[in-house]
């Protein structure tokens, strides 16, 4: 069976930690695509929409041995997206909204090879205690909020002292499910190169 050569479309340095912990070889592609969709796609559609998006937006033809990989993580709370803040006034307001309550973050990812694409979500709960406003001014100045959907990392400080539970998938939250990852590459048979 042939191999496959992981090309990951996305900045994100969380995403490339995983997949290096996962042993797998990989090199970074650079995708420019505006992450806006139709104002009537609710939570795991916005997801899967804007993973699929990135996907397309890439130009260069993928080679016979070649899979893409992108994803984009969606923060959904009692019905609206919560995307990446503009400013670190819209960080305190998003974590102010999402404080003593349970929100849903949902990934999609893509995996697209010349001969298949495939788009798949992972969803999990997560359960916020009460975030004083001593806690989200720290988090806000000492972290870096604004390249993180809902304005936070699980795996940062905040998650430490804010994060009551989850239930599913941690690293869907910090931005892959990997296990469902290689899941969906066993599912496929897409075995990469070592």
């Amino acid at each position: 069976m042939n191999t496959y050569r992981l090309r990951l479309g996305s900045g994100s340095p969380r995403r490339r930690e995983l997949l290096q912990q996962l042993g797998w070889k990989f090199d970074v592609v650079k995708i420019h695509c505006h992450e806006d969709h139709p104002a009537d796609l609710l939570g795991g559609d916005i997801a899967a929409h804007l993973a699929l998006k990135k996907s397309l937006a890439f130009q260069d033809p993928l080679a016979k041995d070649e899979v893409l990989l992108t994803a984009d993580t969606v923060v959904w709370l009692e019905g609206k997206h919560l995307a990446k803040p503009d400013s670190l006034e819209e960080a305190k307001q998003m974590l102010r909204a999402l404080s003593g309550k349970t929100h849903e973050v949902i990934t999609g990812f893509c995996v697209r090879t010349q001969e298949l694409t495939e788009v798949v979500t992972e969803t999990t709960k997560v359960h916020f205690s009460h975030l004083s406003e001593e806690v989200i001014r720290h988090y806000v100045e000492t972290y870096q909020p604004l390249d993180k959907a809902g304005a936070y990392g699980i795996q940062e400080w905040i998650g430490l002292v804010g994060i009551q539970k989850i239930e599913g998938c941690y690293f869907n939250v910090v931005g892959l499910p990997v296990q469902l990852l290689v899941q969906t590459f066993h599912r496929l048979q897409l075995p990469l190169s070592p």
